[in-house]
């Protein structure tokens, strides 16, 4: 049940307000008003923002795209190499808008500011004067979406890429396998998709992308410049893929699926053929994804069957390790090793680092996530051991917790937009040039099905982008809260339902689902 908020007395344009914020705007007298036809000098032909602004960005304006060489043109695009590839200049007179860019990201970025500040006359977009200078603070800003518990649809997929192409995040961490499904085709082994896909009966938990779909989607992600960045979780989170190849797991037992949480049913470690198996799904992923990076999860691996595996034993006392953690860490050392071989960097979760062990390559990035079990022990102990990081704690950027109490949810796990706002840990936890920025994710625990994701994600995620994205000084709360108000309309023409932003601005009956 969709519950209308209160909020919506404040609807209004809100044309002053830009999501995230510039780092510098001056506001000056006059306006320019966008012609019928757009006067614009040559446009780069194979450059995505080139391409988005003639078939995109002027038909949500209300014009149409007119090339010409003479001086007197509508919008000017100007390269200036001192500036950041991701940062920008606006310069908005009644004459014209003049765009100055770095790099392409650069100009996609300032594309979607404009987008947010145009107003319509007459069903044709007008923008009030001024000048405005902008770079993103972190050069990592990403979206988690989990695919792993419930499956989505790829207009669903492309709805979110654009949502973090209008907040300039330009990361996808797309979590393709999970206990409860394996999303990814990979042809060397179908039954991951025809038997790992289908392991779930909840609502919305059956299915699988091709590979034809993966890269529709990795070249839409593409075009918006987000990088699509995999994660493929091993060796825990992976009952679906030992119910379609048991003989991977250390008994050859086919695990039981719990409708919460997970189980000790992990991918041994100690096999040959566990090595292998991994190896060819990640020689077929690196040819889907062309990302840097590639997701490795390693959270939540209970030891109970390693401990009593022969192989896995034998497997400790070859390598001289000290114990099964060690030998997840020299498990995990294995597959960093051989995305290196790739060209690729690996990316664990932070239970990697929690304890000293086996050595992990350099090319090993952290994500810090468990504040709520070890605080900042992720951070710590990846920034000593010389490991890039990415930001992106249990609290407040996991956009699954509610508001208020919902299903396995407790209200130790809610949290609103002013603890995200305000109290968010992986906000300027360190200024180490090895963090590389923040993430958020929406987890699909509890069954989140595609008509749960909006009013989960919105408002909270418009506090986290801000903090992503911008460099300036921040407004207090209530400040930057009722610029939230003033932008919610913008969004919501978009497709995007918002829900409560405050605990006190949740009704006693609201359903989360």
């Amino acid at each position: 049940m969709i519950v209308m908020i209160a909020w919506n007395s404040f609807c209004r344009a809100g044309n002053t307000t830009v999501f995230p914020s510039p780092e510098y705007r001056a506001v000056m007298p006059g306006s320019f008003v966008l012609p019928e036809k757009v006067r614009c000098a040559e446009l780069p032909e194979k450059a995505h923002w080139a391409t988005y602004f003639r078939e995109i960005f002027l038909k949500e304006v209300g014009a149409e795209f007119k090339k010409t060489n003479r001086t007197g043109v509508d919008f000017r695009f100007v390269r200036d190499t001192s500036l950041e590839a991701e940062g920008y200049c606006l310069r908005v007179r009644p004459e014209g808008i003049v765009v100055t860019a770095g790099g392409e990201p650069g100009f996609f970025y300032a594309l979607q500011t404009l987008r947010q500040l145009a107003e319509k006359e007459e069903g044709r977009g007008v923008w009030e004067c001024c000048e405005i200078r902008d770079a993103p603070r972190y050069r990592w800003r990403s979206f988690m979406l989990d695919s792993g518990r419930q499956y989505q649809q790829v207009a669903t997929i492309k709805k979110y890429l654009d949502m973090m192409a209008a907040l300039k995040m330009n990361y996808f961490h797309w979590h393709l396998t999970d206990g409860k499904g394996w999303r990814v085709e990979i042809r060397k082994y179908p039954r991951l998709t025809q038997v790992g896909a289908f392991v779930s009966q909840g609502p919305e938990q059956q299915g699988f992308y091709t590979q034809e779909q993966i890269r529709e989607i990795v070249q839409y992600a593409a075009s918006r410049y987000i990088t699509v960045v995999p994660e493929i979780d091993m060796p825990g989170h992976s009952e679906a893929a030992l119910i379609a190849y048991p003989h991977l797991e250390c008994f050859g037992q086919v695990p039981e699926l719990l409708e919460r949480g997970f189980t000790h049913h992990i991918m041994c470690a100690g096999k040959a053929a566990t090595l292998v198996f991994l190896k060819d799904v990640l020689e077929e992923v690196c040819r889907l994804f062309p990302s840097p990076y590639i997701h490795l999860g390693g959270d939540e691996a209970p030891k109970k069957n390693w401990d009593s595996c022969a192989d896995c034993q034998a497997q400790i006392r070859q390598y001289k390790l000290r114990n099964s953690h060690d030998l997840q860490l020299w498990f995990s050392a294995q597959m960093a090793s051989y995305l290196k071989s790739k060209g690729r960097k690996a990316v664990f979760w932070g239970d990697v680092v929690y304890q000293k062990g086996y050595p992990l390559p350099e090319n090993v990035v952290v994500h810090w996530w468990n504040w709520r079990g070890h605080r900042d022990l992720a951070l710590r102990s990846a920034l000593r051991q010389g490991h890039e990081v990415i930001c992106g704690t249990n609290y407040y950027t996991y956009l699954n917790f509610p508001l208020t109490p919902w299903n396995e949810y407790g209200k130790d796990r809610t949290f609103d937009i002013r603890d995200s706002y305000e109290n968010n840990p992986s906000m300027n936890r360190d200024t180490s040039a090895l963090v590389l920025g923040m993430s958020c994710a929406l987890w699909a625990d509890g069954g989140v099905r595609e008509d749960m994701i909006d009013r989960r994600l919105f408002p909270r995620i418009l506090a986290i982008a801000e903090q992503m994205w911008h460099r300036g000084d921040y407004l207090a709360f209530e400040q930057f809260y009722g610029k939230v108000k003033e932008r919610k309309c913008w969004f919501e023409r978009l497709g995007y339902t918002f829900g409560p932003g405050l605990r006190s601005e949740v009704p006693e009956d609201y359903k989360w689902d």
